[in-house]
């Protein structure tokens, strides 16, 4: 079998859309930054502490099955929160701790995202 020339890999490599190149532009400024020829902006944000997810579920009048659809958890994921045999990491505990606070907001961008 013969080898493709790299004319004929570039000639069905598929186009570039807005995602790949944002993709591409992202890795390339990383990998600039760990180079250290570029500085990038530092975000620092207070993450929530424990939270008591069984009361966060129960404010919200839902099953587990049904919380854990509605935000997108699974069932025993959640079973084990509310148990705690596990903890929520950091990102999981801001998402519930909105997911508290503005219920109807959070419904609403998840309904946009289906």
């Amino acid at each position: 079998m013969a080898k493709r020339t790299d004319a004929a890999k570039a000639a069905h490599k598929p186009p570039m859309n807005r995602v790949s190149r944002g993709v591409i532009a992202g890795l390339k400024e990383a990998a600039a930054h760990v180079r250290g020829e570029i500085s990038l902006p530092a975000r620092y944000y207070d993450v929530p502490g424990p939270v008591d997810v069984k009361a966060i579920r129960a404010k919200s009048g839902l099953s587990q099955s049904e919380f854990a659809r509605r935000y997108g958890f699974s069932v025993r994921t959640l079973q084990d929160w509310e148990l705690g045999r596990t903890r929520p990491p950091s990102a999981v505990r801001a998402y519930l701790t909105v997911i508290h606070r503005f219920p109807e907001t959070v419904e609403r961008a998840l309904k946009g995202a289906r």
